[in-house]
């Protein structure tokens, strides 16, 4: 009865034995599949993290050729348009030119007038003023004309010239041929400044001719399609007037310093005539 009692609980004992470790291993895996559970996410986790970069998209520009412009203009114009445009370009370069040769002529006459005063009246006589000068210079040719003049009035048509007059008329025709020298251009700057702006205004009127009859032969007249040639062809008359406005300003500016520039001019032309009458009289002792 001992044996048997003793074996029974050996067997209970043996039993609850395997029950507890049996419900150990099954709390244990649970906890395990949760630790495992972050450590299989982390990796999977990492890719996502940093996604691959994604391909820069090429940055293009898109050029727009401007249809009314001065290149349309002149690929749409005919004959006539493109020659109105060169007689104004023309005119233009032949302004420019004008007006910079004539102001380095301007500035080299001034730069003479002040030599003269400050060499040609201390020297000793007429002759040493004269080599003082600048060679070729105006104020050369004037002392030399007056000088040639006193010193070959000789001839049966100048026998019935008195010597003054004879001089100051060689002075005289070499002054004016120095203010005709000055002048040259002017008329150029006058004639672009008085017809450039109506050359502008018959390109207008020409263009604006083609367009309307290009727009009649479409048959549209929507806005789009007047605006654009009505506006390339009043380009010309903007064209006109960039052109004739610095002529007229350039030839009045020339004008006015051509006045102030000849007045150092025609004082040297008097004050030779002066001396040589002077120099001529003592020779012959009147």
């Amino acid at each position: 009865m001992t044996i048997r009692l003793s074996a029974v609980l050996g067997a209970f004992t043996l039993a609850a034995s395997l029950l507890l470790s049996n419900t150990a291993s099954a709390q244990e895996q649970p906890k395990a599949a949760e630790a495992a559970a972050p450590a299989a996410q982390a990796p999977a986790a990492a890719p996502a993290a940093a996604p691959a970069p994604a391909p820069a998209e090429a940055v293009t520009k898109e050029t727009v050729d401007n249809p009314y412009g001065l290149t349309a203009l002149w690929g749409q114009g005919d004959f006539v348009a493109r020659g109105t445009l060169v007689i104004l370009v023309v005119m233009s370069m032949g302004s420019w030119y004008i007006i910079i040769t004539k102001l380095f002529e301007q500035f080299k006459l001034m730069k003479e007038a002040r030599e003269m005063r400050a060499t040609f009246w201390k020297a000793g006589s007429i002759d040493q003023g004269i080599k003082g000068l600048k060679d070729g210079g105006a104020f050369r040719f004037i002392a030399e004309s007056g000088v040639d003049a006193t010193t070959h009035h000789e001839g049966r048509l100048t026998d019935n010239i008195d010597l003054n007059t004879w001089v100051t008329m060689s002075v005289q025709r070499a002054v004016d041929n120095v203010q005709s020298r000055l002048q040259d251009g002017l008329a150029f700057l006058a004639t672009v400044g008085s017809t450039a702006p109506f050359i502008g205004l018959f390109g207008t009127v020409w263009g604006i001719y083609h367009a309307l009859t290009a727009i009649g032969i479409a048959g549209q007249a929507s806005i789009d399609k007047v605006a654009g040639p009505v506006g390339e062809a009043l380009i010309m008359t903007a064209f006109g007037l960039f052109v004739a406005v610095p002529a007229v300003l350039g030839y009045n500016w020339l004008v006015r310093r051509n006045k102030v520039t000849m007045e150092s001019v025609r004082n040297f032309g008097a004050d030779l005539h002066g001396v040589l009458m002077g120099r001529s009289i003592s020779k012959t002792g009147l």
